[in-house]
């Protein structure tokens, strides 16, 4: 695969990654009480955390040739 083909996937997965973080974030919120709550929003932000470096990732590398 060439390199921007494997940064086209990477930036697919963060946002990938960011859509599940909101549905787990808006669950956690709405309709989860206790410590199943906290460990579905800890899963969420967990995952908003990786796609944001996944995303510095992407933008900081720079355009391919």
């Amino acid at each position: 695969m060439s390199p921007a083909l494997i940064k086209m996937w990477v930036a697919l997965a963060a946002l990938g990654l960011m859509f599940i973080a909101v549905m787990a974030i808006m669950l956690s919120r709405s309709k989860l009480k206790g410590i199943i709550s906290i460990l579905v929003s800890t899963f969420a932000y967990m995952c908003m955390f990786v796609a944001g470096v996944l995303m510095l990732l992407v933008v900081f590398t720079g355009p391919t040739n």
